[in-house]
């Protein structure tokens, strides 16, 4: 058994065929296409958080949505950007969004990627320490959240309170018991994927990671997976932790997907640079009728390590055409897998 979900990165525009076309339209139809999935029986609805683009920024109005209108499915984020974040705001937002959803939020979080302007987190206010790196105070701002998150007190009491205080000191509210068990990390390398099970927090890993040994994007992605659970194990963390993998596949199973999406049979892994200094493996995409793509998916051994896959969904092709996508793996792929 494996939990299927969604990513939805959440674009809108006016081009020809989106059924997207402004912020309006994403943030309602994220709720409908997660209420559809719930109902055909997938697990999760997932959202990407990018700033200053025409995407699904703060996140957390949503997820609250998300969870008013649903009922069993978790809900989370694949990831948001700690460089933008307060944490202490952040961990308010956050508790308040998985009291309304009964405590189903998945919150994965990370450092950041590659940004639509320069250094986007300083419009946001925040700047990294001296002789420090942004990457450093994305990390900086989740080990504060993580802390808070815990329901300790830390902040001294007004001795003359507009409202009666409990005894001692004061910790953020809402507190929800259990957040600080389903915080995500999006890692993009082995080592940030062994600093997340130091600090206790489930693996992430998306369509790309660095390339640090010319391998094939699963075997490098596979072998990741096995460095986050061996570091896990050192760290003496209770528990079991998961594993989440993100990959875009899509079924030929009507005329429909054979026109987006036929072409794309031989897609291979590419490169590609992150940044200056990173160079990166970025995963195929899959596209076939269910019995070969049940053969190719079957050789991915990223996907057989994890627990949880996240499909990546287009979502400008309207709620109707994602959850078909969706509903077409659970029916002709997954059980073929031995995934349901």
């Amino acid at each position: 058994m494996k939990k299927i979900g969604f990513l939805s990165f959440g674009h809108w525009s006016a081009s020809p065929g989106s059924q997207a076309r402004t912020a309006s339209d994403v943030l309602l139809q994220s709720v409908e296409l997660a209420e559809a999935v719930e109902d055909l029986g997938a697990d999760g609805a997932y959202f990407r958080v990018h700033h200053f683009a025409r995407q699904l920024g703060s996140p957390f109005p949503l997820l609250a949505a998300v969870g008013a209108r649903t009922k069993r499915i978790e809900i989370g984020t694949g990831v948001i950007d700690m460089r933008y974040e307060n944490p202490l705001y952040m961990a308010e937002d956050a508790g308040a969004a998985d009291l309304l959803s009964g405590g189903r939020l998945q919150l994965g979080i990370s450092r950041g990627s590659p940004e639509q302007v320069i250094e986007g987190y300083r419009y946001f206010g925040y700047a990294p320490e001296e002789g420090k790196s942004d990457a450093d105070m994305g990390r900086q701002h989740a080990e504060v959240f993580l802390q808070v998150i815990e329901g300790r007190g830390f902040a001294q009491p007004n001795p003359r309170p507009m409202f009666p205080n409990p005894p001692g000191l004061l910790r953020i509210e809402p507190y929800s018991e259990g957040l600080r068990q389903r915080i995500w990390w999006g890692a993009g390398s082995d080592a940030t994927a062994r600093w997340a099970a130091e600090l206790g927090m489930h693996l992430m890993s998306s369509t790309l990671k660095n390339d640090e040994s010319g391998e094939p994007f699963h075997v490098q992605q596979a072998k990741q997976i096995q460095v986050f659970r061996d570091a896990w194990a050192a760290a003496g963390h209770a528990g079991e932790p998961r594993v989440s993998v993100s990959r875009s596949i899509f079924p030929l199973v009507d005329d429909r997907d054979r026109q987006w999406f036929g072409g794309e049979d031989d897609a291979k892994d590419s490169i590609g640079w992150i940044d200056t200094s990173t160079r990166a493996v970025f995963g195929r995409s899959y596209a076939a009728e269910p019995d070969k793509l049940v053969e190719q998916l079957a050789e991915d051994e990223a996907i057989a390590a994890a627990d949880t896959l996240l499909l990546t969904v287009p979502n400008q092709l309207g709620v109707e055409y994602n959850a078909h996508v969706v509903e077409a793996l659970l029916t002709h792929v997954a059980p073929a897998l031995g995934w349901r």
